[in-house]
């Protein structure tokens, strides 16, 4: 009994001393190797080769996997982890046999929340087979690769979407014709997908007009490289309409034909030419020290190659009965325009009559079209007459020639700000205007076209006319009224600015600091409240409060042009009966004939009665309740916008203006 009791004590603390030494013999201690094993793991080894679970497109057996879209996404979803490094362009190909063109891969890519690898590639090609492959290049995280490459076949659907034509020149216009097209201009049509070269044909890409117009004959070319049918002929004739079609003739790489006829229309505009001179024609006043100027009207929206404004082109003689040539000091283009070519005489002008001539034909000036430059039909030639030294008078004013933007009532280089005062600011006239990227195209109430309002601030004023901007009709029309309009802007701007060298000297000075205008009912005084025809400068700004009378003497082409070198402005007032700043036409003077040039912006006070263009180079601000009748043009030579707040705006003779606004 002894032995037996002695024994199993024994065991209760034995058994115990053998399962720690089994436990640390098969893996404990030894920093964590298992000698028994002979591994460096604790647990079993990953040998399971990684395999592919599913495919885009789905794998068929044995295939192709046929009708499949020709933008798919092409993936392969693994059982397990992968090791991204292994997804690559080398483990992961899509092929296709001769003459397809294996597409080449944009990215290989590999998800790891999805186990997904994807094959992003540029469109395939339609109703071919390709073949995709995983290759035992993917392994998993253990380094198992896949125990063989994983191939699967897809047949791409045929192509039955028909091309389109996505961009055309002239531009398209709903419901068209484009206007103001130059003569020389190329037509072309982009489409959406590769043609077959052979179907874009003089057949299937016409360019006609109606009688009496004869509808050009062309060479119809056609360019893999950018999908362009380009219809190239002679110069077009200017002032027509013409109709380009693309019929259904042409079609794309699988035949499919355009669904319809694809036409568009557009309208040419004239042919380049001089706009305006100075000194004009048959002037008999100019100063011996008069430099002698062409502006051109530039149809194809670009400005004049300056490496054709010379000497040679550009000439001037005289005085007669000589022909004897002024040697010019310079002959040059201006920067802000590009338009107006000036030729300064080396030495003064003796007294007698001169001719100048601008150069046409091929050998004369150009503008900077492409793909072909204009030029002007034949030579341009004006006279006019040099006084003697110490006889020059302030110069009679001609007409100021707006060019294209003559229909147009107001226009801004950046946009307009409108506050809603009640009533809304009225403008009854056409307006042009490329605001800046900030400003927001707005519906313009009661305004026609779709263009819509570059509105900077507030909300839109309302319209009785069109508005056009650098995309409604088309690309051109508005870059060419401005560029007119700039024109037309340095023509009555001095010949030392600011803000840059114009074309107009010789004006009547009014000091520096003078207030022009007088309380109603006061005497009239020349030069302070009472002008006649003629051009008025001052090297400051232009201030007017009270009344000032423009009187044309009974001359219905009576012309006043007021130059500032800084701002022109009128005092705020109140609304009448009370005082306010009036500007009052008599015996026959106009407001379309009156001209305001701001060598920097133009603000108009409350409740003035403004009559007369403004042409400013930077902002025209009416403030509440002024109104104007007149053209305004904000941002002649910087960025310039309209502030408007509660005003009338009319163009005179527009049907919605004033009928005292003429």
């Amino acid at each position: 009994m002894y032995r037996i009791e002695s024994t199993a004590r024994r065991l209760k603390w034995l058994m115990p001393v053998l399962l720690t030494a089994l436990v640390v013999g098969c893996g404990g201690g030894g920093g964590g190797k298992d000698p028994i094993l002979g591994t460096g793991q604790v647990g079993m080894l990953d040998l399971t080769p990684p395999t592919v679970t599913s495919t885009t497109p789905a794998t068929t057996v044995p295939g192709p996997t046929l009708g499949v879209a020709t933008n798919t996404a092409i993936n392969a979803v693994f059982s397990e982890d992968m090791a991204p490094a292994t997804i690559t362009a080398a483990s992961f190909t899509v092929t296709c046999a001769a003459p397809c063109a294996s597409p080449a891969s944009a990215t290989v890519s590999y998800a790891v929340a999805t186990k997904t690898a994807t094959f992003a590639a540029a469109a395939l090609t339609a109703n071919t087979t390709y073949t995709a492959t995983i290759t035992t290049g993917a392994t998993d995280l253990a380094g198992n690769a896949l125990a063989s490459n994983y191939v699967w076949t897809f047949t791409t659907a045929p192509d039955v979407t028909p091309p389109t034509v996505t961009l055309t020149t002239p531009v398209t216009t709903v419901p068209g014709p484009t206007l103001g097209v130059s003569v020389n201009t190329a037509i072309n049509a982009v489409f959406s997908e590769d043609m077959v070269p052979a179907t874009i044909a003089a057949t299937s890409f016409t360019v006609t007009c109606a009688a009496p117009c004869v509808s050009p004959a062309g060479t119809v070319s056609y360019s893999v490289a950018s999908k362009t049918a380009t219809f190239a002929g002679a110069a077009l004739t200017a002032n027509t309409t013409y109709t380009a079609t693309i019929t259904t003739a042409a079609t794309d790489l699988a035949n499919n034909a355009l669904a319809s006829n694809y036409v568009w229309s557009f309208t040419t505009t004239g042919v380049l030419s001089v706009l305006s001179t100075d000194p004009v024609s048959a002037d008999a006043t100019a100063c011996p020290s008069a430099t002698v100027n062409a502006t051109f009207r530039v149809p194809s929206g670009t400005q004049m190659d300056p490496a054709t404004i010379n000497p040679t082109t550009f000439t001037v003689t005289g005085p007669a009965p000589a022909t004897t040539s002024v040697t010019p000091a310079t002959v040059a283009l201006d920067g802000p325009t590009g338009r107006i070519a000036t030729f300064t005489p080396q030495n003064p002008l003796a007294a007698g009559t001169y001719t100048a001539t601008v150069k046409g034909g091929a050998t004369g000036v150009k503008d900077l079209a492409v793909p072909v430059a204009n030029g002007m039909s034949g030579d341009f030639t004006w006279t006019f007459t040099a006084v003697a030294a110490g006889s020059c008078t302030a110069p009679s004013p001609s007409a100021v020639n707006l060019g294209l933007a003559a229909p147009f009532g107001i226009a801004a280089t950046a946009g307009v700000t409108n506050t809603p005062t009640a009533p809304n600011t009225l403008i009854n006239g056409n307006a042009v205007l490329t605001a800046t990227p900030t400003c927001n195209l707005v519906a313009a109430p009661g305004g026609i076209g779709s263009a819509g309002f570059g509105l900077c601030g507030g909300s839109a004023p309302s319209m009785n006319g069109t508005v056009i901007t650098p995309t409604f009709p088309d690309t051109t029309t508005a870059n060419a009224i401005v560029a007119d309009l700039r024109a037309a802007y340095l023509s009555i701007t001095p010949p030392a600015g600011p803000p840059a060298a114009g074309s107009l000297g010789g004006g009547t000075s009014i000091p520096a600091g003078t207030t022009l205008g007088a309380p109603a009912g006061n005497a009239l005084v020349l030069g302070d409240n009472l002008f006649f025809s003629g051009v008025y400068t001052s090297l400051t700004s232009i201030l007017i409060s009270g009344d000032i009378t423009l009187d044309a003497q009974n001359d219905p082409n009576a012309t006043f042009i007021f130059q500032s070198s800084s701002t022109v402005g009128a005092a705020d007032g109140a609304a009448s009966p009370s005082a306010h700043t009036r500007i009052l036409l008599i015996n026959g003077a106009k407001a379309s004939n009156v001209w305001w040039q701001a060598g920097s912006a133009a603000t108009i006070g409350t409740q003035t009665e403004w009559q007369g263009n403004i042409l400013a180079a930077g902002d025209i601000t009416l403030k509440t309740g002024a109104t104007s009748c007149g053209r305004l043009f904000a941002g002649a030579f910087t960025s310039g916008a309209f502030v408007f707040d509660s005003n009338v705006v009319s163009v005179p003779g527009n049907p919605s203006a004033p009928a005292t606004c003429k």
